[in-house]
């Protein structure tokens, strides 16, 4: 890969998070945006549900805005960042409506519609279900547009470079084809280093998540001296896609937004059972109703159904494209039938731990989106708020790079080296993977107690000793750096969650059932030692 030897600040990831910030940083110097794969490859591209956004004509819906993320957080939002969020929030859309994103409109407004836990309709849409599509498309032809700006794309960062306790600089590597005979690897001086790289649903063996979302930047952090918070709070959500053979598609919140009921085998709607908001309740609450009704008294598994076939005064197919086609698939129809879910792993409301200006602390290193956690979502995130965090925390840990102003850090260059990972150990290890997610759904999932989470533990520390002998060659290949991400991050999750005896948000343990305030309305504080602490809000 032919890139400088140095340049002023390096983003790792490019979703909402990482371009908002490269294109702060371009005015002020050169900046690498590090991707796995192709521009638009992330969790920003999949999201469907919107963005949700206080009225900037009605001043009274960020106070409101603010009071919906804090209730969805069962108790652990940290307020500051929360109303970072709300408040900053509609300068940043309608930032993005300046750069060409084109919002769902009627009669020539904003179309907002209501989700899950929103107190009044603030999410606004983009091709009805594409919202992070469109985003996404404006923020690339953005970002494309500054001659400062230069993107590595197929390329991981296999390691934060750290000299006298701060970061200088990343080494980079190929992440083309994992049956690639060679590998070439580089190091690359910086200012500033800017984990962006989403989140880690590839941890969980179901998942809505694309296949990059395996923790790299997380565990690269943790490993680099970072410090991770509130790891066990990993969001389910409620309404995946549930066909045989089919993948875990995203039926997304805007459908119970627009009215769709939850039927068990029965055809009962059972939401009032578990909460008053029904099937607009805290996507937690969502996701464990279905969890339990879709299991009968011997474990025996039984489908759960979102139902809009009572829906007549919208046009769902217009409203809906990109499911309705996904659906066409299946031979299925939104307007006619019942369309099997259940839950599936989304969203990190955990990640490593930053200030409100994105600051870790590692010198150097920032972080932001999905990939950090400022405590905004507490522990369970408020639908559609996780495009607005990208944005508003992706553009202030930008200033806060800018603000610092960090000296460059210099990096030797590393040589190309031979991969001496054959195709019969890169099958080994996708075993390996496999298992690490089964386990981890079974044990670190939905619903957890402790045995679970000691077995939980003890099958990943089997997996991470099966990993140590691989060998790549001088550098590690894609297919290694991703197995150990996963494992890094699905011991912090375990570990996380076996500290905190108690329920709260998207963490729910059968043997500790109930919130407990006294004890546990902190954030948990994970670090490379495997050692869990906890610090008050």
């Amino acid at each position: 890969m032919a890139l400088s030897s140095r340049v002023d600040f390096i983003v790792m990831g490019a979703g909402v998070a990482g371009l908002r910030a490269a294109i702060e940083l371009a005015d002020s110097g050169d900046v690498l945006v590090v991707t796995k794969e192709s521009l638009g490859e992330s969790n920003t591209f999949y999201a469907q549900g919107g963005i949700a956004v206080a009225s900037w004509e009605d001043t009274e819906d960020v106070s409101l805005h603010l009071d919906d993320t804090v209730s969805a957080g069962d108790g652990l939002v940290f307020g500051p960042a929360a109303e970072v969020l709300v408040s900053e929030g509609p300068a940043r859309v309608a930032e993005l409506i300046e750069w060409g994103t084109k919002f769902d409109r009627e009669s020539g407004k904003l179309l907002r519609t209501r989700e899950g836990a929103h107190s009044r309709p603030r999410i606004l849409h983009a091709n009805g279900d594409a919202t992070g599509a469109e985003i996404s498309r404006s923020l690339v032809a953005q970002a494309r547009a500054h001659a400062r700006i230069k993107f590595a794309e197929w390329t991981m960062v296999s390691r934060l470079l750290v000299e006298h306790g701060r970061i200088v600089g990343t080494e980079l590597a190929s992440a083309g084809p994992e049956g690639d005979s060679s590998f070439s690897s580089q190091s690359v001086g910086s200012r500033a280093v800017l984990i962006a790289s989403g989140g880690a649903g590839q941890v969980y063996s179901d998942t809505t998540n694309p296949p990059v979302a395996t923790g790299d930047g997380i565990a690269l952090a943790l490993k680099a001296g970072a410090e991770l918070a509130d790891m066990e709070f990993y969001q389910f959500h409620p309404t995946a896609f549930s066909f045989s053979g089919a993948p875990r598609f995203l039926m997304s919140e805007a459908l119970r937004g627009e009215g769709a009921y939850i039927r068990n085998d029965r055809g009962e709607r059972f939401m009032e059972r578990y909460h008053p908001l029904l099937e607009l309740a805290p996507r937690d609450v969502v996701a464990r109703a279905i969890a339990r009704e879709g299991l009968d008294e011997k474990g025996v598994a039984h489908p759960v159904f979102l139902d809009m076939r009572h829906i007549k005064d919208v046009d769902l197919h217009k409203r809906f494209p990109g499911i309705s086609a996904f659906l066409a698939r299946y031979s299925l129809d939104l307007h006619r039938d019942l369309i099997p879910v259940r839950p599936a792993a989304h969203y990190l409301m955990g990640g490593v731990r930053t200030d409100l200006m994105g600051r870790t602390n590692v010198k150097g290193l920032y972080a932001a989106g999905e990939a950090a956690c400022t405590g905004v979502h507490g522990a369970n995130r408020l639908a559609s708020n996780s495009l607005l965090e990208g944005l508003v925390f992706g553009a202030r840990a930008a200033k806060a790079m800018l603000e610092d102003d960090l000296p460059m850090g210099s990096a030797d260059r590393t040589k190309e080296s031979p991969s001496n990972l054959d195709l019969t150990s890169l099958e080994e290890m996708k075993t390996q993977v496999e298992t690490l997610q089964r386990g981890m759904w079974a044990d670190g999932g939905l619903l957890r107690s402790e045995g679970l989470l000691i077995e939980g533990l003890r099958m990943q520390t089997q997996i991470a000793a099966s990993l140590a002998p691989y060998d790549c060659g001088a550098e590690k290949c894609r297919a290694m750096l991703e197995a150990e991400s996963l494992s890094c991050v699905a011991r912090a999750i375990l570990f996380s969650a076996l500290a905190r005896k108690e329920s709260r948000g998207a963490h729910f343990r059968n043997d500790y059932p109930k919130r407990n305030d006294a004890e546990f309305q902190k954030h948990s504080i994970y670090t490379a030692d495997e050692k869990v602490r906890f610090e008050d809000l």
